[in-house]
């Protein structure tokens, strides 16, 4: 090897300086020369990495059990075991480690038989100082990019798997078989139910549930695409195919290849976008608008609807041989209302994830608060509650969600009942009617209030009132000033 230089890379200087003493890169040297080994050391030492050396593929295999690398420099020809059976070593055991290779008799087809194990990249001796230096920084940036991109993928697990799809109901529970089932198959699902149920977290949860889960997961909203793009946008476009095109585009089709795509809104696709999609799961082929090249589609497709396709083929918009094409496996998705039990674990992560994300100590939802949630009506199904227990976290002064913090339409909406259940109940006190809605009366004006930070402007507008029946009504309930304040 070429005589080391005591001249220390400014990026390894920066990183050190940047990251701390504890944060320095550690690299595996491994080589039988002892010469060539104690230089090389040598030299990374001196570039600020922490080095550790060993002698052979058998060593280096316990000192990798033993102590977390970022990056292993090995030499190819070894005594019992070769550079080779390392790599292996490293593919199978410790993925994230980034390998470098050397060797003194350097052949084209070595090299691209360790670039083939996994090698970062491959030298020969003698190593010129200025090379390697730039080797292992780049190296150790590909090494960077691997942790990040494997934990990357941790999160959405975590966020997306099935394991985070909440339901205790029996419903859904159902639906978890079937996902199971047909999770790491080829065939098409269609998920059907209101928006705001999930759809698209089923999607997802199928695909992390599937063999192909490493590969891309596009998702596309038929609905939100004029239709006159649709078809450019999902199988792409040649060069010169219509006004604009001025280069070739590939479509979320190819990009979803080897993975999966998820069309959402499947039935506002028009009928001659719907005989396209058809042949794409048919014959898993499709051309590119203008082309007349033939791709090949490897590519599950997950659809979904909020509507009825029964009745869309019954009245003729969505083709009766795409709707029986899809309609293989079908999942649908309960609303909300239908399975209020779910409610308190529902609200319990989503206030997981707000506490994270907004950075407020919300530790919990009251009981009253609670029993609100559980009877109000969801017709935005999951999203609106996810919504309603996020703006709470925001507004909430103190540490538990409390019926104050919540959406004023659902205090109005769960005090209708109260109402009624109170002047039907069998131990009813004569009052007027009047009198008896005086009270959820009250509750919601405060609620709304509070809400609005006490504007009495706002809040007049929010309740369909006009300002001077909202002063009366505060003033007739003792609500003329914020508690407290």
């Amino acid at each position: 090897m070429a005589q080391a230089t005591t001249a220390v890379s400014t990026q390894s200087k920066t990183q050190a300086g940047a990251t701390g003493k504890a944060a320095r890169p550690r690299i595996l040297v491994v080589d039988d020369d002892k010469i060539i080994l104690d230089s090389l050391c040598e030299f990374l030492r001196l570039e600020e990495y922490e080095v550790d050396s060993v002698g052979s593929v058998d060593a280096a295999a316990t000192q990798l059990a033993r102590q977390a690398y970022h990056l292993v420099i090995t030499d190819v020809n070894m005594p019992r075991s070769d550079g080779f059976e390392l790599l292996s070593i490293l593919r199978q055991r410790h993925p994230d480690v980034v390998a470098i290779v050397i060797t003194g008799y350097g052949t084209i087809e070595s090299a691209v038989e360790a670039i083939k194990m996994g090698a970062y990249d491959y030298l020969t001796k003698p190593i010129v100082d200025d090379e390697i230096r730039l080797v292992v920084q780049r190296a150790l940036q590909q090494q960077s990019l691997l942790r990040e991109n494997r934990a990357l993928k941790q999160q959405l697990q975590q966020r997306y798997g099935l394991d985070n799809v909440i339901g205790q109901d029996y419903r859904m529970l159902k639906l978890f078989d079937v996902v199971e089932a047909a999770a790491d198959t080829k065939t098409t699902v269609l998920i059907t139910g209101e928006s705001g149920t999930g759809k698209s977290l089923m999607a997802r949860a199928i695909h992390q549930r599937s063999s192909r889960r490493d590969k891309p997961f596009i998702e596309v909203s038929c609905g939100s695409i004029p239709e006159a793009l649709l078809e450019s946008e999902l199988f792409g476009h040649a060069k010169g195919s219509f006004t604009g095109a001025v280069a070739d585009k590939d479509g979320k089709f190819k990009a979803a290849d080897g993975g999966t795509i998820f069309l959402d809104e499947i039935n506002s696709a028009s009928q001659g976008f719907q005989v396209k999609l058809l042949r794409v799961l048919q014959e898993k082929r499709y051309e590119p608008v203008g082309s007349n090249s033939t791709i090949q589609a490897d590519v599950r497709v997950i659809v979904a609807t909020n509507v009825d396709l029964n009745k869309e083929v019954e009245a003729g918009r969505f083709r009766q041989d795409l709707f029986y094409r899809v309609n293989v496996v079908t999942i649908g998705m309960p609303s909300l209302v239908e399975r209020l039990g779910d409610i308190p674990k529902l609200a319990e992560s989503f206030l997981a994830r707000c506490r994270a994300e907004i950075g407020k100590e919300v530790i919990d939802v009251t009981p009253e608060a609670m029993n609100l949630l559980q009877r109000y009506h969801w017709p935005g199904n999951v999203r609106e509650l996810e919504n309603c227990i996020e703006r709470a976290v925001v507004l909430c002064k103190g540490r538990h969600i409390t019926a104050d913090d919540l959406p004023v339409h659902i205090l109005a909406e769960t005090a209708k009942p109260q109402a009624a259940a109170a002047s039907a109940g069998a131990a009813w006190t004569p009052m007027s009617l009047k009198d008896a809605l005086e009270e959820p009366e009250k509750r919601v004006i405060e609620a709304a209030l509070r809400a609005n930070g006490w504007n009495r402007q706002t809040t007049a507008e929010v309740l369909d009132i006009n300002r001077t029946t909202l002063y009366k009504k505060m003033k007739k309930y003792g609500l003329e000033f914020e508690p407290g304040a």
